[in-house]
């Protein structure tokens, strides 16, 4: 059986943490690649089974729709990246993946993390929503009682995991 191949990106600066520990969490038997833009470098320990892309890199093999990735997550995406990706600009390694994964109907999750969103990014949500685009901001909810940082983090990543139908147990699930 292919081992399933799951692209991490995360455009801007703020909420990088939350891309990374997804990057961290997801089960060894995936194959994982992670994008980073410039203006969200951060230093990074290797990780098993992660093949790290630049962004100015657009002929890297994750940006042809021959490769094969199952899905994508941007977290977190900025709203310039959002923009670009509901426009069809792919002028980075980011945007062009987010482009293949439209055009091959891959399963897309952007985590915007701005707010309140202006009237443009939510047309812009609504555009490629309607185009299948999955948009999940990072966003936790109550029932699951979090009670630190971490759990709120750990619901959040959980439920992305959901979306790209990852088995999980990081967060206390509805009763």
């Amino acid at each position: 059986m292919r081992r399933k191949k799951i692209v991490v990106a995360t455009s801007g600066a703020s909420g990088v943490n939350l891309g990374l520990k997804a990057l961290k969490l997801l089960p060894d038997e995936v194959e994982k690649h992670f994008i980073i833009t410039q203006n969200a470098e951060v230093v990074f320990e290797k990780e098993p089974n992660t093949t790290f892309h630049k962004n100015e890199n657009i002929a890297s093999s994750i940006s042809s729709g021959s490769f094969g990735i199952d899905a994508m997550i941007i977290a977190p995406c900025s709203m310039n990246t959002l923009a670009k990706i509901a426009c069809g600009i792919a002028d980075n390694l980011v945007t062009r993946c987010a482009s293949v994964m439209i055009k091959e109907h891959k399963k897309l999750i952007l985590a915007p993390r701005e707010m309140p969103f202006s009237a443009i990014a939510l047309e812009n949500m609504h555009k490629l929503s309607t185009l299948g685009v999955i948009i999940a901001p990072p966003v936790m909810a109550y029932y699951s009682n979090q009670q630190t940082l971490d759990e709120m983090e750990n619901f959040i990543i959980g439920k992305w995991f959901d979306l790209l139908g990852i088995e999980n147990n990081l967060y206390k699930r509805w009763e």
